[in-house]
């Protein structure tokens, strides 16, 4: 019995997908951590009827999620949910004017999984927590950006427990890589990883599938 692996976000798991060009098998997971996660787990285990889907869209906030939500998430029905969304709430409000409203954003946020635990109820869904580094974009408005975006993280949390679906932190992991190398060694501008980031973001993923035995795989 096949397995659908969802990939849902922004332009972190985007990875610069070719959108235009469905036909071309080798660039419709981006170059980015999915990219990393599905070479892996397809090379170890070709008999388990994996199903990969990337469907992240750079820029998108969390409505925009909710604006596609038919098409890119219910209709294609997934065993697996990956969401990793937040940051750009908090850069449109910051650089664009846009309105932060956390407990707007956390209710459409909420409405994504009830929509898609309606369509299969034995969904697993991950929410990772998005994260920041004080260089480059963030670093320009830090006093206004990092409240907010602690705000984004917290909320993420809550769902998680509160629909008790799987939470992956993510900004502590950067945090202590920070203290390896500078920190646009992982996250280059402060919002998107680099090579580096998105490798280390991949295999907190695995470790943590493998060990909240979220696919069940054998071996």
């Amino acid at each position: 019995m096949s397995k659908t692996i969802l990939f849902q976000g922004d332009s972190i798991t985007d990875g610069n997908r070719l959108k235009d060009y469905p036909w071309d098998l080798n660039h419709q997971i981006g170059h980015g951590y999915p990219y990393v996660i599905v070479g892996k787990l397809g090379a170890e285990h070709p008999q388990a009827g994996l199903q990969f889907v990337n469907r992240g869209i750079s820029g998108n906030t969390v409505q925009n999620l909710y604006d596609r939500w038919q098409k890119d998430c219910l209709d294609i029905c997934p065993d697996v949910l990956n969401i990793l969304v937040g940051v750009n709430d908090v850069h449109y409000s910051v650089f664009n004017g846009k309105e932060f409203c956390i407990e707007r954003i956390k209710e459409t946020y909420k409405s994504l999984i009830d929509r898609v635990r309606e369509v299969n109820p034995e969904v697993k869904i991950i929410l990772c927590e998005p994260f920041n580094y004080a260089i480059e974009s963030p670093g320009k408005e830090w006093p206004t950006w990092q409240p907010r975006l602690c705000l984004v993280q917290r909320m993420v949390r809550e769902i998680a427990e509160e629909k008790n679906v799987f939470f992956l932190p993510l900004q502590q992991m950067f945090d202590d890589l920070c203290e390896k190398a500078e920190p646009s060694y992982w996250i280059w501008d402060g919002i998107h990883p680099t090579e580096s980031g998105h490798w280390m973001i991949a295999q907190k993923w695995l470790d943590f599938v493998r060990e909240n035995d979220i696919l069940c795989l054998d071996t």
